[in-house]
């Protein structure tokens, strides 16, 4: 109802000024992980092809950057793909490889990058990528690895129980070569070795879903004990500045206790 009333009556952006006086920037959550859902629901209700919605929804996201940044969110953390969509039909997965091939290449020459200083990342078990794909992860976590005044995570073939396990894999390792004593081993020495362990706010202040689903779909386990989370019911393609202020808005009127 809300959004038919902002398309009849043209007042989408007395609407975006009316939440920008309601959220204070100097409160804005650190980190932001968003769960990018509902592409294929937005395709097949617009009667494309189901892949043609990762195409409008990979377009929704460049937009992200310069919101996040009006809004003072120092961190962002996009679920772009899961390692349980890599077991989707040959013909999907094909299509949503050659998208993030071509986004990557975009986002290397994208000018905010460098003049923003955002530091990009890839979580999650990348070897399971084409090489090209890899490479060009490689390629823009080498040339933004000095950068600290913004953070850009990529969770691509990414699972939490899969990081976790990663975690328990290598603090096992050092506990067998000696350099690590069970009795050593804390909360902490876990961060340290999540995928996240780079970021100074490791632990997202606010996980927002769309699609209207309500669950993390293994986003983040370890990190997103404290959250807090915001679902929407919007599909992703249709994502909008004003969604990101709502929940923004949802965050700052919440009191966090962190479990005390």
């Amino acid at each position: 109802m809300l959004d038919s009333l902002l398309r009849i009556a043209g007042v989408y952006k007395i609407y975006e000024k009316y939440l920008s006086n309601q959220i204070s920037k100097a409160e804005a959550p650190k980190h932001v992980g968003i769960i990018l859902d509902g592409n294929r629901r937005w395709a097949e209700a617009n009667s494309y092809p189901r892949w043609i919605g990762h195409w409008f929804g990979a377009k929704k996201a460049e937009k992200l950057l310069e919101w996040c940044k009006e809004l003072g969110i120092e961190t962002l953390t996009l679920y772009v793909l899961s390692v349980e969509n890599l077991q989707r039909s040959p013909e999907e997965v094909k299509e949503i490889l050659i998208l993030i091939e071509e986004k990557l290449k975009e986002l290397i020459q994208d000018e905010r990058i460098h003049k923003y200083h955002i530091r990009v990342k890839a979580l999650g078990k990348i070897e399971l990528l084409p090489d090209s794909i890899r490479e060009l992860l490689a390629k823009i976590e080498k040339a933004t690895e000095d950068y600290d005044e913004h953070f850009l995570n990529i969770a691509v073939a990414y699972g939490g129980r899969l990081e976790i396990v990663d975690v328990v894999k290598s603090i096992a390792e050092k506990v067998k070569n000696k350099e690590l004593s069970l009795s050593e081993i804390t909360s902490k020495t876990v961060e340290e070795h999540l995928y996240t362990s780079h970021l100074p706010y490791p632990e997202p202040d606010l996980i927002i879903r769309t699609s209207g689903e309500e669950r993390l779909s293994g986003f983040l386990l370890w990190q997103s004990a404290y959250s807090e989370l915001v679902f929407l019911d919007v599909f992703w393609p249709d994502f909008r500045k004003i969604d990101l202020m709502r929940a923004v808005r949802t965050y700052q009127r919440r009191i966090r206790r962190f479990g005390r």
